[in-house]
């Protein structure tokens, strides 16, 4: 059985970790809205569907999480929204392709959203 006094350090402990961890979402999810606003329609579209579908295997879902896809940014592709357009409708050796799951204007969208995103700091 634990002390008072362990039991009582145990919850601070807990209430500093609990608002800490609070403050980190707050900060996440204003970061996350600010650059929400300032995305065009077509472009909130194209995150919207890279969240919903590209970052399954584009993104880490943990940091110790293994890396299936190579993270996707503006100059992916070279640059190239014409290639991210294919690729994505007709995917590749390691990729599916979306041609039936995403409409032509979705692509766009996700190509749009794309040449907004900074490529990753090595």
């Amino acid at each position: 059985m634990q002390s008072g006094g362990e039991s009582i350090l145990t919850m601070r402990r807990s209430r500093v970790l609990g608002t800490g961890l609070l403050a980190f979402a707050f900060l996440v999810h204003a970061g996350a809205a600010a650059a929400q606003e300032s995305l065009k329609d077509q472009q909130f579209l194209g995150m919207r569907l890279y969240n919903q579908s590209c970052r399954v295997c584009h993104a880490k879902p943990q940091p110790t999480s293994p890396q299936y896809a190579p993270v996707l940014s503006r100059i992916s592709m070279n640059g190239s929204g014409e290639a991210l357009r294919t690729t994505i409708a007709e995917g590749s050796a390691k990729m599916p392709g979306f041609k039936y799951h995403f409409k032509p204007a979705e692509i766009d969208a996700i190509v749009a959203y794309l040449k907004t995103v900074p490529p990753p700091a090595d």
